[in-house]
């Protein structure tokens, strides 16, 4: 099955069991806006517990904020967003069909890469342990062809964008006799900037600021709170605010399910620190937000990192964790060294000053800041990408869809069965939710065979379902099933709460990190 297949399977599943839904479906839906279902809402929410908590509990000097989709407009452009906030797009004059310019060098490359892995790979095929890939690389000549091919246009590229270049990048495009992936046509147009944020009018405040936007990003909430969070939290450098919420961008190329949305929730906190000291927190974030991915289990391969080749006009140092989808390895996290270019404009542009006086130091600042900045939707994407499995029953020879979602992260926790709706097992199921539903989320569920109810719970990544039985009411003990390997176990009631404290609590995960 290819890995396209894999991803539609993927999508239409989370419909049919209720994690990700087409907003407005029953209006044939709103492109590229997605509602999360049942189990999805569950599902993000523990993300943002899982990653809320590592922040604000396990770093006593980072604190969250709360700040306003709506903001002042010359929030926007001291940030750069008014006149930098833009795509380079290009259209293919067949299929009528939109891309980013970008994009498609980048993916240009990677089909490059690819070619270059595949012929390692089938040479450590053929030499076995004598095999040498530094030789290789350096010898081979279809690698040092597509090597060059590599070299070349890469720097040709990061050339256009540095320059804003646009004619280029479509040279780039042409040169590399890339082809729309729907036509096969090389039929473009020139490549042209569109500005991805979205306006709307709010009132008269202002003549000057009538018109104002839907924060692209929720960082410069940040910002702008910097100096109130500071001083009536007595904060001291280094100190970080973190925060969770929506943000909204007009993508014009929206593809991928939730990969690439319009409307979208960040996870973003901004470390402030001493000018000078931004590449010794930029490798302490790197390291530790990877730590934090890794954590779920989800298989050290699937993470790397990817250094930005043009950075943004904010930044000195920028760097993407990205993780293996099926569409590919794409960006989940960035992590950036701001500089004091957000601060030190929020000076510029307010006239408030944005300094921090440093008592060691005795002396005044604008504070520099590394940026951690995760997408929620992507990560969702992840964890569900990652999650869904076919099998096949050994013991039956059918085959079940099971969601291996990471335990601590599962929108149910825990399934409970009563045997038959009778006899007093149903009671007996209910008394034993009510035990354990304050901390975690349960399920009751007695229509149809043990079996179907089984399937059911795999399809949404329930890890444990309970069996009451007849023998529950002479000995006080359950049939406890693991999803991941299906291997059942007799237990007594009183050791479930253990058992769930040890295998889903988000306390044990986080003593990990």
């Amino acid at each position: 099955m290819s890995q396209e297949d894999i991803f539609k399977k993927i999508i239409a599943h989370c419909k049919e069991y209720g994690f990700i839904f087409q907003s407005s479906e029953i209006y044939d839906g709103l492109s590229a806006v997605y509602d999360y279902g049942q189990n999805g809402v569950e599902l993000k929410n523990n993300i943002k517990q899982y990653w809320w908590d590592a922040m604000t509990k396990l770093n006593e000097n980072i604190v969250g904020v709360d700040a306003a989709i709506f903001m002042h407009p010359k929030t926007w452009e001291a940030s750069g967003h008014v006149g930098a906030f833009n795509d380079p797009l290009i259209d293919n004059k067949d299929s009528k069909k939109r891309y980013r310019a970008d994009v498609l060098i980048e993916e240009y490359l990677e089909k490059l890469e690819g070619k270059i892995q595949k012929e390692i790979a089938k040479a450590s095929k053929r030499f076995g342990d004598s095999f040498d890939e530094q030789q290789f690389r350096k010898t081979n000549p279809r690698v040092l062809a597509n090597q060059s091919k590599m070299d070349e246009t890469k720097a040709r590229f990061v050339n256009a964008l540095e320059n804003n270049d646009l004619a280029n990048l479509k040279k780039i495009i042409e040169d590399s006799d890339i082809a729309c992936p729907v036509s096969g046509s090389k039929n473009w147009t020139d490549v042209r900037q569109f500005n991805l944020m979205f306006s709307t009018q709010l009132g008269s405040v202002t003549e000057e600021a009538n018109t104002i936007y839907l924060r692209p990003e929720t960082a410069q909430g940040i910002f702008v709170n910097y100096l109130n969070v500071q001083k009536t939290g007595r904060m001291k450098i280094p100190f970080g605010i973190a925060q969770i919420g929506k943000a909204f961008r007009n993508e014009i190329v929206a593809r991928q399910f939730i990969f690439r949305m319009r409307e979208f929730e960040q996870m973003e906190m901004q470390f402030f620190i001493k000018p000078g000291t931004e590449m010794e927190w930029y490798n302490f974030w790197k390291e530790k937000r990877m730590n934090w991915h890794k954590a779920l289990g989800m298989g050290d391969e699937n993470y790397r990192f990817h250094d930005h080749d043009k950075l943004p006009h904010y930044a000195n140092a920028a760097t993407d964790i990205e993780f293996l989808f099926p569409i590919g390895f794409r960006e989940v996290e960035g992590i950036h060294s701001r500089t004091d270019f957000d601060l030190g404009n929020h000076e510029k542009f307010s006239g408030k000053k944005m300094q921090y006086f440093d008592t060691d130091e005795n002396k005044n600042y604008v504070p520099y800041v590394v940026e951690t900045s995760i997408g929620l939707d992507r990560m969702f994407l992840s964890i569900v990408s990652n999650a869904y499995a076919e099998e096949i029953v050994e013991s039956t020879g059918e085959k079940r869809i099971i969601m291996k979602i990471p335990a601590v992260l599962a929108p149910v926790k825990l399934a409970v069965f009563p045997l038959t709706k009778k006899d007093g097992l149903p009671e007996k199921a209910r008394e034993i939710i009510d035990q354990l539903k304050l901390d975690f989320n349960c399920q009751f569920e007695e229509k149809d065979t043990i079996g179907r109810r089984y399937r059911r719970q795999d399809a949404i990544g329930t890890p444990f379902c309970i069996t009451i039985d007849h023998q529950t009411l002479e000995d006080n003990t359950v049939t406890i099933r693991y999803r991941d390997t299906m291997e059942q176990e007799r237990v007594v009631i009183d050791k479930l709460q253990g058992i769930m404290n040890d295998k889903v609590s988000l306390k044990e995960l986080l003593k990990t990190l």
